[in-house]
């Protein structure tokens, strides 16, 4: 896998943090290897574990970068998804956070990711899955722009004023379950994920909502301090970074034991991923050579299917257990054009609904398969309201979140790379 990594080389540094993310698929997932040096001996359940459903399924959720959609796929798809669960829970009030355990989102997949799992006045999800679609379309304009042929530019814009009306004072301490929400910071050369697990753990590793909105999203350079002020980081957006974080996810879920403590593979995984389209006709006109923000779009959209392929190869027999939505190549070019306005763009994501999906066969590429997207995710929904209602009779824990104001244990996570002032 290191090979098709090397060609993103000519652009960006080699990205250390995808390396370390597939050296963990591939050894503990693909051949077996199980690295054991996380495993916590002061927690002696384990032994109590008598078959992979006793303790439950972690529940993840992964959403893509902007793509051709500029994040509507994705909400659309949360949208269908809520509304199963409400239905088949008969709990009108049911939230997408209520039914996931983790949550990694790039670009305007960390937008909704804020949006989902932040909590608002009543402590609850700050926004219905609805609300969040509508927030996408209204403000799509501001925060998903193209970015000019000088790519790394400084750029403070329309975008943070709606985010900080929007999430106001609230921090990575303030959202309800483990989120995730990678971008690109100048200043090391990596990758940084901003993270509630690190939030908790350290104080330099706090983020403001809106400061983490404003970084995943930028098409521009973007300065972001912690709540303390002693980190800071350069932001350049997430789908540079991660534009698929289903991997960045999974990872964090087998480190963490501390948060999940039983989950020691994929079998223990639920995992629903969702695409925005692939955007990489966007600035390609005929022979002509592409723009580099094309070329971003490119890379970006080609590492998102190495993702998935490896994910797919990872979960091996207990595929039904991962959903990877998005859209296949029938979809038209022009719902990848920014300038294509709102009202005309969610038809074609309705389209992308449609449509029979496509999955990753292990060792033999893609195919399509008859089930549609919305097939998909009404069946993935069965899987969760499962999982949800096993939990109600459960002794073991499948999760347990550590909250503010807990003690703390040093067992947090790091994805990232950071500089310090």
């Amino acid at each position: 896998m290191a090979a098709p990594l090397s060609m993103l080389e000519s652009n960006y540094e080699a990205d250390k943090l995808t390396y370390e993310i597939f050296s963990i698929l591939e050894n503990k997932f693909l051949f077996g290897q199980d690295d054991t040096q996380h495993k916590q001996p002061a927690l002696q359940l384990e032994h109590l574990k008598s078959g992979k459903h006793v303790t439950g399924k972690v529940r993840v959720l992964s959403i893509d970068g902007g793509g051709a959609t500029d994040g509507l796929l994705a909400a659309k798809s949360l949208v269908h998804l809520e509304s199963h669960l409400q239905q088949k829970s008969n709990n009108p009030n049911a939230r997408i956070a209520n039914y996931f355990d983790v949550v990694a989102g790039s670009g305007a997949g960390g937008v909704l990711a804020a949006l989902l799992f932040t909590a608002g006045k009543d402590g609850g999800p700050m926004f219905s899955a609805k609300e969040a679609l509508k927030f996408l379309v209204d403000n799509r304009r501001k925060i998903s722009k193209s970015a000019p042929e000088g790519i790394f530019r400084r750029f403070y814009g329309s975008s943070e004023k709606v985010f900080a009306k929007t999430f106001g004072e609230l921090s990575l301490k303030d959202t309800l379950k483990a989120v995730l929400v990678p971008c690109y910071d100048v200043n090391s050369g990596g990758p940084f994920v901003f993270s509630r697990a690190d939030a908790l753990e350290i104080d330099g590793y706090d983020f403001m909502i809106k400061d983490v909105c404003a970084a995943t999203s930028a098409s521009r350079l973007v300065d972001v301090k912690s709540v303390d002020r002693k980190t800071k980081i350069t932001a350049f957006g997430g789908d540079v970074a991660m534009n698929n974080p289903t991997a960045a996810a999974i990872t964090h879920v087998l480190n963490n034991k501390q948060e999940f403590p039983f989950c020691n593979g994929v079998e223990d995984l639920l995992v629903v991923s969702l695409g925005n389209g692939e955007a990489f006709t966007a600035g390609v006109a005929g022979n002509s050579t592409p723009l580099p923000a094309a070329l971003v779009k490119i890379a970006g959209d080609g590492v998102a299917d190495m993702v998935d392929q490896a994910v797919s190869m990872a979960f091996g027999e207990c595929g039904s257990d991962y959903v990877r939505i998005q859209a296949n190549s029938i979809v038209g070019a022009n719902h990848g054009n920014s300038k294509v306005g709102k009202k005309d763009l969610l038809p074609g994501v309705d389209e992308m609904l449609r449509m029979k999906s496509i999955e990753s066969v292990l060792f033999k590429g893609k195919k399509l398969v008859e089930d549609s997207n919305l097939d998909k995710l009404e069946l993935f929904s069965g899987k969760l309201i499962k999982e949800e209602e096993r939990r109600k009779t459960s002794i073991l824990p499948t999760v347990v979140l550590k909250q503010a104001g807990s003690p703390r244990t040093s067992s947090a996570t790091t994805l990232s790379t950071v500089s310090s002032n």
